[in-house]
């Protein structure tokens, strides 16, 4: 089995400490990929990373032989808000985060869409391609921003395919190149995306839609709820609602071998047992095809 198919597995860690200390802790879990908060992701307060801290995190990651590093965005951030003063706000944050992942040198910055509070969807689509822009517009770099599918509860402008590919629509073609899509395998089954009978079905569909070309990252995560429920919990893999097989499948893909593939599982009493375990599964699943064991 060639040497890289398990390279594309990793997890959240965290930055306890200091940014600079997530490579270590990828490292303990047996991870070359990560992705990290640049801040606390309740709070609006905007910390600046030193030139030091920048240059102690390139130099750890390459010491750990890290292969993708990014970040996650604010949960506070909503570029899809009606509402004017929280817009404004929320593209100041979404670009310090930019800001921040340009100076860690950063692969990548997934995003939640946001929501459309007034119930207006197209609007919303509008307010968050808009943002989006002007983002990107403000903080060049080869950071990459990745709007994550989300499990489509309440106003939420990201909870679908074609609303993913509404809000890629509308971003100036100038920065559309700098976009890609997260997929995140518990808010797809939340979303109705029947990743356990219709596989095949969901791949197709993403595929006329978005283009499998944009997808760039998965999160891999069971989920603690049915298909459709809207509801975002996370489970251990293959002890959810999803099982196993769609993990299975998607670890022994050819279309998806390369992309990262990260977890966001419960971390349980400590910050590695639960991660390794959780590899250690999906790892097992891409053994079988060596094996023999998937057709």
């Amino acid at each position: 089995m060639p040497e890289w198919v398990e390279d594309e597995l990793g997890a959240h860690v965290s930055v306890a400490g200091g940014v600079e200390r997530a490579p270590e802790r990828a490292r303990d879990i047996g991870s070359v990929n990560l992705q990290l908060f640049t801040k606390q992701p309740n709070r609006w307060a905007e910390p600046e990373i030193s030139p030091d801290q920048a240059d102690r995190f390139r130099g750890r990651r390459s010491e750990c032989g890290l292969r993708v590093a990014g970040s996650h965005d604010s949960y506070l951030i909503n570029l899809a808000s009606p509402r004017p003063e929280l817009h404004e706000r929320s593209l100041n944050s979404f670009c310090r985060e930019l800001e921040r992942c340009v100076a860690l040198d950063l692969d990548f910055l997934v995003t939640h869409p946001g929501n459309a509070t007034d119930g207006d969807l197209d609007a919303g689509y509008g307010r968050n391609a808009d943002a989006l822009t002007r983002a990107l517009e403000q903080v060049p770099g080869r950071t990459r921003v990745l709007l994550e599918l989300t499990a489509g509860s309440g106003s939420s402008v990201g909870g679908s395919f074609e609303a993913l590919a509404a809000i890629l629509g509308r971003v100036s073609s100038g920065q559309r190149e700098r976009l890609g899509i997260c997929f995140d395998t518990c808010h797809a089954y939340a979303a109705g995306y029947d990743l356990v009978d219709d596989y095949d079905g969901v791949w197709s569909h993403f595929d006329a839609l978005l283009g499998l070309e944009r997808l760039e990252l998965f999160h891999l995560n069971d989920s603690k709820h049915p298909l459709g429920s809207r509801k975002d919990r996370h489970e251990h893999i293959g002890e959810g609602t999803l099982g196993e097989e769609p993990f299975r499948r998607i670890m022994t893909d050819d279309r998806f071998l390369r992309i990262p593939k990260l977890l966001e599982t419960p971390k349980g009493d400590d910050l590695v047992t639960m991660d390794r375990r959780n590899l250690a599964r999906l790892r097992g699943f891409r053994a079988e095809l060596g094996s023999g064991r998937v057709p």
